[in-house]
């Protein structure tokens, strides 16, 4: 039986390979982050403008996406999670990926620079470049703080939204990227603690590998409370009004019992994993509701 190589694809690569390549999933926060930042910004942009800002904050993570599994194929092998992605699964060679990552940056950065202004493609080419060689080549590989800095690429989306619309950056949408940003470790390290043996054996420093379970959920629970404080600056700072308000204090309550749960427990048991996996999903779930709340506190105080 003749084996696959990561440069030897079986076959040309099909178009729902290259779509997965972008991480449609994750794109989906992405691009709600982002057009939350968008419409809760002052002023008004044209439908189709909007609509092109969005895609193009969409079509930039997916490059960021696409260069990150172009760079992490070999690692991609070694883990059950991402093995049958289309390069570690021979679907599809590296060159390929590597082109199309390529081709949709450049392509959704000049997009919206013409469509809106060149700060929010300033902003959209920063968060690629962060993604790409900061955190995936940089960091990554190197230090179990990993998610903690890198975790800022994640973080754009809304000031690239706020950007396209104002042509400037001002208070909330600062405030909206350090929430994403304290939210990221408590939310990828709920991940790390269920899949680490996935990481250990790509030899990737995550926390829970490199430090243990008990010092991650100590994290994970210190995140959190700076997390609360980043959920409620936009209250404090008077930059939204009640319906946020209300939103980010009983959403940040439930993420914190969560986040208590997590931290409480000292099994290190893969199938007792429920704590974890609850505080993971619901931590996405968070997210929504707190950016769709911004919005509807924004249009109701305009």
């Amino acid at each position: 039986m003749t084996s696959v190589t990561f440069d030897q694809a079986l076959l040309p690569a099909h178009w729902r390979d290259f779509v997965a390549l972008t991480k449609p999933r994750v794109m989906t926060l992405v691009v709600f982050t982002g057009l939350c930042g968008l419409l809760a910004a002052p002023g008004h942009i044209h439908p189709i403008l909007a609509f092109t800002a969005i895609l193009c904050i969409a079509i930039g993570a997916g490059a960021a996406a696409a260069l990150n599994q172009w760079y992490e194929a070999d690692i991609d092998a070694k883990m059950k999670r991402t093995a049958n992605r289309p390069l570690p699964a021979g679907r599809m060679d590296r060159q390929s990926a590597l082109h199309f990552g390529v081709g949709l940056s450049f392509f959704s950065v000049i997009l919206i620079g013409m469509a809106t202004n060149w700060l929010a493609a300033a902003v959209l080419a920063v968060s690629i470049l962060f993604y790409v060689f900061v955190y995936t080549i940089w960091l990554k590989p190197r230090t179990a703080q990993n998610i903690v800095i890198g975790g800022a690429a994640g973080a754009f989306p809304p000031v690239i939204g706020w950007a396209a619309v104002t042509g400037d950056i001002s208070a909330l949408p600062v405030a909206l990227f350090m929430l994403i940003f304290f939210w990221t470790p408590p939310h990828f390290w709920a991940l790390a603690l269920f899949v680490k043996t996935d990481y250990a054996a790509a030899g990737i420093p995550m926390l829970p590998v490199v430090s243990g379970e008990v010092v991650t959920r100590r994290q994970i629970w210190a995140y959190t409370a700076i997390m609360a404080v980043a959920a409620m600056a936009p209250v404090l700072l008077q930059l939204t009004g009640l319906v946020y308000g209300t939103a980010a204090l009983l959403g940040t309550a439930l993420f914190a019992v969560f986040a208590f749960q997590v931290y409480r427990r000292r099994e290190s048991d893969p199938a007792r994993m429920a704590p974890e996996k609850r505080l993971f999903k619901y931590s996405i779930l968070y997210l929504f509701l707190l950016f769709g709340a911004v919005v509807v506190d924004r249009w109701l105080l305009a």
